[in-house]
């Protein structure tokens, strides 16, 4: 058998497939479907300091391969998530990563103090949401912002920390370096992209926060581009998202520079993709006959 571990930031994951925030909430309804130990580490959803109702309905929306969401953040709280979520979520044998927002630096801060406390294996600073109106995609827009929220969070933050990158800018590879040069362990990227859709009998927007986040294969060669621009650019280790669909998406993404992938939109229409995505990295790396996943990353040779 060949080697699927990968190592991020000093977290060994069995196999580089995690499920991305916001698409697996804390695991408890997809562990009907297989053992979440099959997984190489789950992304819980989005917590905040306290708890949120996220926004008004309607906040999801099909769009040609893909869909809008503006859910908005919707989670029972950090200190719920680390008292009644996080213990059975440690007995699920896959590692658990925490991921963070906030509206302030400060609550950054308070988060990851409390989560260092905490057992989970790695938390996720989210900083590009875009569907929440403050805080979140404030602060990754530009590479001061960027710079001084990991700076700050990173002083309260004894786990290891990964910084989770917007799209929506002018230039990632700039943002990418300030989030490291600040103590950032990790990288993850694509979150979504900015979108509209409108019902054209109401003249309305179909999501009733106007703006959503465009998920789904319709990103995916948006999400190759910016995982390869950045992995080439710095030097800790970048976990690719963004449109992930089947196994040789996760190749593709690989190939590109991520270190692990995270896939959440195809879980909505199929639960068993993690799995599926495992078998096919592991038949694949047979097929070639690659030793270990890692010698996969960055193995694209452009022209």
């Amino acid at each position: 058998m060949t080697d699927l571990s990968v190592n991020i930031a000093g977290v060994t994951l069995h196999n580089p497939v995690i499920t991305a925030s916001g698409t697996f909430g804390f695991g408890h309804e997809y562990a009907e479907f297989y053992p979440l130990s099959k997984l190489g580490g789950i992304s819980c959803k989005g917590i905040t300091l306290e708890e949120r109702l996220g926004n008004p309905p309607p906040r999801i929306a099909e769009t040609p391969s893909g869909m809008l969401n503006a859910v908005g953040l919707q989670n029972p709280g950090v200190d719920h998530f680390i008292r009644q979520d996080l213990p059975w979520l440690k007995q699920q044998g896959t590692a658990v990563i925490a991921n963070i927002a906030g509206n302030t630096p400060e609550e950054y801060c308070t988060m990851a103090e409390k989560l260092s406390d905490s057992d989970v294996d790695l938390i996720e600073m989210n900083i590009s949401c875009p569907n929440v109106k403050h805080g979140g995609v404030q602060f990754g827009t530009s590479c001061q912002s960027v710079g001084e929220i990991t700076r700050q969070v990173r002083r309260h933050c004894t786990k290891p920390l990964m910084v989770k990158l917007s799209p929506n800018v002018a230039d990632i590879v700039s943002i990418a370096k300030a989030a490291e040069s600040e103590g950032a362990d990790a990288l993850s990227l694509i979150n979504t992209l900015t979108g509209m859709r409108i019902d054209i009998r109401t003249r309305r927007p179909i999501i009733r926060n106007n703006t959503g986040g465009l998920s789904g294969p319709a990103v995916f060669p948006v999400a190759v581009r910016m995982v390869w621009q950045v992995s080439s650019a710095v030097q800790i280790p970048v976990v690719g998202m963004g449109g992930i669909s089947t196994w040789k998406d996760a190749v593709e993404m690989i190939m590109a520079g991520a270190s692990a992938i995270q896939i959440g939109t195809v879980l909505f229409s199929d639960p068993y993709a993690p799995i599926k995505i495992v078998e096919g990295l592991q038949a694949y790396l047979e097929e070639q006959g690659i030793d270990s996943i890692s010698q996969l990353t960055g193995s694209v040779q452009p022209w």
